[in-house]
């Protein structure tokens, strides 16, 4: 069998060839043709193809079988399929060889790591482009002319009015409104608690955790004390003359487990005896696959927690808004720290996110992400149990990276590995806090896989070179 196809310029934008031969039938060969095209650099990346009608309409064939190829090519990673953006060449993971390469050339290589497993990214194509667009044009229509002036440091009130419901609902959150300081995100909230000298060291923090934190703690001349972590998360009973205490009890980052109810209610009576504050972020609250969420320390007392949260994981870290829930006792020092006038987060995308979380739009975009993450990690235990079993995956499913514990003394040749096979991640030491050694906290080797930042399409083959990685049994 030999057929031909040259499509029109109107259709895809480009003159195509396509040679239809070979074994197999007609589904087969298109799938080939198409590939040999994308392979070849005849078809760039970010193609639209035909319609499955039109094409199916060229080549004489039924449309199931242009619809069959297709999917055959998405699921292999060669096309993306978007509903109304149709079906395109994907942004390969390899660099492709154009037809203009002189023999015996090599690619060009692509600028970055050809598989991103990095943490800290949620998935960038799961934005809610519509709902936030429609969101953002009802609370510009709907917005009082107060709006475009000097904006408030609390935040608007309209958002704060939602989140003390939101929160309340999803996470366990005790609070009124006046209780609520909007931010742009969790490292704002640090700034303003303490390089505006609400709070004070030492301050207890756990003993993994992200670098930059500490360091900006450092740089406000706070002194920070590691805490251990076992399977119960921090090690609370650890707590001496500290000042306060910063958790992730929802889930403990990066070492993935929830902070034990004894241990939760310990750190409470604590904080009461000391005097002391307790800083809470509601690190991937929101995302638990294998139950429903673990609530708020915060509900335990508010008046000894500051709770503090963000959209950079749950929406998208360019939409700079976070939030603290504060006791009463420093509301005034935070809004005195904030300044008269807000000039971190914008007031209109404030009531955007309002009338997002208002008309229940956060709430969907949080299952259907959930529902996405999950999947995700599921298919990165399914793929280490059946290509390197002895590779444990621990903490709790939750969230949006894994941690991969490793035998002990190869972290940082797997880590080096890696990059030569062109996967970017993190060893778990890039975490350990640099006075761990001497709290007599033990040190593990892992990997710190974060499952979220690849595109679907390429997350497959970010797996098979993770795979590739590990050292062997």
């Amino acid at each position: 069998m030999s057929e031909t196809w040259v499509n029109s310029a109107e259709r895809i934008g480009a003159d195509l060839h396509l040679e239809l031969s070979g074994p197999g039938g007609r589904r087969a060969a298109l799938i080939r043709a198409l590939r040999d095209a994308v392979r070849g650099g005849r078809l760039a990346p970010g193609t639209r193809l035909p319609p499955y009608r039109s094409l199916a309409a060229d080549l004489g064939v039924a449309r199931n079988t242009v619809a069959d190829a297709y999917a055959e090519l998405v699921a292999e990673g060669w096309l993306t399929a978007r509903q109304g953006s149709g079906t395109r060449v994907a942004d390969r993971a390899e660099p492709l060889r154009h037809a203009g390469n002189p023999p015996g050339t090599a690619p060009p290589r692509a600028h970055g790591p050809r598989h991103d497993l990095r943490q800290g990214t949620p998935d960038v194509s799961g934005f809610p482009r519509a709902d936030w667009l429609a969101s953002y044009r009802r609370a510009l229509h709907q917005a009082p002319n107060e709006v475009f002036g000097p904006g408030d440091p609390a935040g608007r009130v309209e958002l704060r009015e939602a989140l003390a419901e939101y929160l309340a609902r999803a996470r366990g959150v005790r609070c009124t409104p006046d209780r609520i300081v909007i931010c742009s995100g969790f490292a704002h909230a640090l700034r303003l608690l303490f390089e505006g000298h609400v709070l004070r060291g030492p301050l207890a923090v756990e003993a993994y955790g992200l670098p930059f934190h500490r360091e900006l703690l450092t740089g406000a001349g706070v002194r920070t004390v590691p805490l251990p972590l076992d399977e119960h998360g921090a090690r609370v009973d650890r707590l001496t003359r500290e000042r306060g205490v910063l958790l992730t009890p929802a889930h403990q980052f990066p070492t993935g487990g929830p902070l034990h109810a004894g241990r939760r209610a310990a750190v409470i009576d604590w904080a009461r005896a000391r005097g002391a504050v307790i800083v809470e972020d509601d690190y991937d609250g929101e995302f638990r696959y294998d139950r429903k969420p673990v609530g708020a320390v915060q509900g335990l007392d508010p008046e000894r927690v500051i709770f503090i949260g963000s959209v950079s994981k749950s929406l998208s870290p360019a939409v700079r808004l976070g939030w603290m829930v504060l006791p009463e006792e420093y509301v005034g020092g935070v809004l005195a720290a904030k300044g008269e006038r807000e000039a971190w987060a914008s007031v209109l995308d404030q009531l955007c996110l309002a009338d997002f979380i208002a008309r229940g739009s956060y709430d969907r975009h949080v299952r259907r992400m959930r529902q996405r993450y999950r999947g995700r990690r599921d298919r990165l235990v399914a793929a280490l149990a059946e290509r390197a079993p002895h590779i444990e995956v621990t903490g709790v499913a939750a969230g949006l990276h894994a941690v991969l514990r490793l035998p002990p003394g190869t972290e940082a040749a797997t880590v080096e590995r890696a990059g030569r096979l062109g996967v970017a991640l993190d060893g778990l030491a890039a975490f350990r806090h640099p006075e761990a050694a001497q709290a007599a906290v033990p040190a593990h080797d892992g990997l710190v896989v974060g499952y979220a930042t690849p595109s679907e399409h390429a997350y497959a083959a970010a797996l098979d070179a993770l795979c590739a990685t590990f050292p062997d049994p």
